[in-house]
């Protein structure tokens, strides 16, 4: 009796995960960007999981963050330093450092930082997220918080950062 080699269907083929490679990104590392008066700062991105998730360090002043749905990934935080006030759903949940919230896909959520501000790290499963921030942020010129903005932002200015997030898989309900 002969055996013969099994084959792999093409669909085999495309779909088996992708070898990953062991990957440390330091606190002075990571791609910084300044994102809505705070700092974002990218630890691990789709590229670098497979698709799997994405990382960011993000540092906060005293505000409030848009009620929003994501509606392609799951989004955790991890409070690493100062109090947070989320609104996820109908739940009010006050968090502190130490701190995880989880508020998954589909469900609007907000949250509010408090004083002196917040640093967090968002969890995003699975990878992507890092599109959407860079098309709606800069380059840090400083691994510190941007320099606070004078001016608010025009209706047309709403619209078009509502038409970028919902082309990336989000929902801004402002």
């Amino acid at each position: 009796m002969t055996t013969r080699p099994q084959r792999r269907s093409k669909m085999q083929q495309t779909t088996e995960p992708q070898a990953l490679k062991p990957l440390a990104v330091h606190s002075h590392e990571g791609e910084a960007r300044w994102w809505f008066g705070g700092l974002a700062v990218l630890k691990a991105t789709a590229a670098d999981t497979g698709g799997q998730l994405t990382i960011v360090e993000v540092t906060e002043p005293v505000g409030e963050a848009p009620l929003h749905i994501h509606h392609r990934d799951d989004e955790a935080f991890w409070i690493l330093e100062g109090d947070v006030t989320f609104e996820v759903g109908d739940a009010t949940i006050e968090a502190h450092a130490g701190d995880y919230v989880f508020a998954p896909r589909g469900i609007p959520h907000r949250y509010t930082v408090g004083e002196p501000g917040c640093r967090m790290l968002f969890i995003l499963v699975p990878g992507g997220f890092e599109d959407v921030l860079r098309k709606t942020s800069e380059p840090a010129r400083s691994r510190t918080l941007p320099p606070p903005s004078e001016e608010e932002p025009t209706p047309e200015a709403i619209e078009t950062l509502k038409a970028i997030v919902k082309e990336h898989g989000y929902e801004l309900l402002v």
